[in-house]
């Protein structure tokens, strides 16, 4: 009643040759997490132009540095900042953006059992809260 199938499986063949790099579930929370690095990083970067604190500056040096381990050694892009003036405003939305991104590292380096990373987003983390007038 029914033909047998003379032809191989497409995923017997698939298993074969793979067309394409597989990542390490390991390697791809090490791009998240240098990824969520470096937007804080930016976001860092963009309050020390508007609001000079050497706390900023010590932070943007350290995530920069733990991104740069994540990414073997690649020193992470650094956007020029685009305000010059300090808007509390615009202050506001970006110590709201970089606890947001904080967040996300801290999730992702606790995941990854990376202590370094989870302390220094905790850290990060708890900073913007404090200065959005939040708890942490």
């Amino acid at each position: 009643m029914y033909e047998p199938i003379r032809t191989k499986s497409v995923h017997s063949m698939a298993a074969l040759k793979p067309d394409f790099p597989h990542r390490s579930r390991a390697e791809e929370l090490d791009i998240r997490l240098a990824g969520h690095l470096t937007a804080l990083l930016t976001v860092t970067d963009e309050l020390r132009a508007l609001t000079p604190d050497p706390g900023l500056d010590d932070a943007a040096e350290r995530l920069a540095g733990q991104a740069a381990r994540l990414r073997d050694g690649h020193a992470p892009l650094r956007a020029a900042p685009s305000a010059t003036e300090p808007d509390p405003a615009h202050v506001a939305a970006l110590h709201q953006r970089a606890h947001t991104l904080a967040g996300w590292a801290l999730v992702v380096a606790t995941s990854r059992a990376d202590a370094a990373v989870t302390t220094l987003a905790a850290e990060r983390l708890r900073s913007h809260a404090a200065a959005l007038g939040i708890a942490a």
